[in-house]
């Protein structure tokens, strides 16, 4: 018997397959298609003769954690122990797979809110958790009093996902404020931020649990060098947690992967020495901005994009179809992949919206526009 029934292949995988068998432009998975930075991939080729092949500890690289620990002390002003808070993990998923793992107990409920991520809801179930699924609004604001109202006894814990992927949405001071109110309600809710996309925002930064002295004491951040540096295939994250916590969620780890790829991790330790975080918001906003123009003359509503890589559109004023209909024609017709927005959401919700990942050079950028101005 399945656990988990009533998952079937993911969406990504079923546009990634239908893009390769048509040969269209792939804007649907969210991965770059542009050069990894050369100072970076130089760093690998020469520690790929040293000694660095073998199992590093179980918690991480040293010098990669202390460095973990002082980007975060950079960014956000917070002092984390690098022995005791902080742990590498095989890119962000199995960072927030592991912490549900470790958190979630037989019949805790767990709010998440749609649209939404599509691993969050497998996790919980495997935990033999319930997912207690909330719509965002149409404009893909949180409704905090029905958050407030699904929250009981039972609730374990609340998944927020900021910037939001997939619709680019960053929580706003209110937004976190409401969120606290709700937590000190609720002592025993344990808050797992996904912060993946922290270092790719745009006319404002994302405001992060590590900042907010009332959350951070109960809260596990999952962060992803994978989105950040650009290098998603080489799956590195890492989670940021109270120790009590993280004692717990190192239980866990141990027994899924023990320890991450040892070469990416001394590679990025070293990077980080040469590299400013600052530089990756103004790389993508570039690019969001270009593609903007680009789809300027289109029939597609272009939506709010305040962080992430990802633009989502209304094609409302092209067609009536379903958005997973549309994006089937989008590929075989005009040879460009999306992502159907209604996928995210427990309930199929349709709102004719669509998402394309920016993420690529400019050339394949102007490729698929020229297409999907046509249509």
């Amino acid at each position: 018997m399945s656990k988990l029934p009533h998952i079937g292949t993911s969406i990504f995988t079923i546009m990634s397959k239908m893009a390769a068998e048509y040969n269209a432009i792939n804007l649907s998975q969210g991965f770059p298609n542009f050069p990894v930075d050369e100072r970076l991939t130089e760093i690998v080729a020469r520690l790929a003769k040293e000694d660095v092949h073998q199992y590093t500890p179980m918690a991480g690289y040293p010098p990669l954690i202390s460095k973990i620990a002082k980007l975060t002390l950079q960014s956000y002003g917070r002092s984390v122990d690098p022995e005791t808070e902080i742990l590498v993990t095989t890119g962000a998923t199995q960072g927030i797979f592991t912490t549900i793992q470790a958190i979630v107990k037989d019949k805790d409920e767990v709010i998440i809110l749609d649209p939404s991520y599509d691993s969050y809801e497998p996790n919980v179930l495997l935990s033999n958790g319930i997912p207690v699924r909330i719509p965002l609004n149409d404009d893909y604001t949180t409704n905090w009093d029905l958050v407030e109202k699904a929250c009981n006894e039972n609730t374990k814990m609340i998944i927020i996902t900021n910037p939001h992927n997939p619709t680019g949405k960053i929580l706003s001071l209110t937004d976190i404020e409401k969120l606290e109110a709700i937590l000190e309600k609720f002592p025993n809710i344990i808050l797992l931020s996904d912060e993946v996309y922290e270092y790719i925002t745009f006319e404002q930064k994302h405001i992060s649990v590590n900042t907010r002295e009332l959350l951070r004491n109960r809260a596990v951040i999952a962060s992803s060098f994978g989105k950040t540096f650009h290098v998603t295939g080489w799956k590195v994250g890492y989670l940021i947690a109270p120790e009590q916590l993280m004692y717990e969620i190192k239980k866990v780890h141990q027994f899924l992967v023990f320890s991450v790829n040892s070469l990416s991790q001394a590679a990025i330790s070293e990077y980080l020495d040469i590299v400013s975080v600052d530089e990756i918001s103004p790389f993508y906003q570039q690019k969001r901005d270009y593609f903007r123009a680009l789809l300027s003359k289109s029939r597609f509503e272009l939506m709010p994009c305040e962080g992430t890589y990802f633009q989502v559109v209304s094609y409302k004023a092209i067609s009536n179809e379903n958005d997973v209909d549309f994006c089937k024609r989008l590929i075989t017709e005009h040879s460009v992949a999306a992502i159907p927005i209604s996928t995210f959401y427990e309930n199929s919700k349709d709102l004719r919206l669509i998402r394309f990942c920016f993420a690529k050079d400019n050339a394949t950028l102007e490729k698929a526009a020229k297409r999907l101005c046509k249509i």
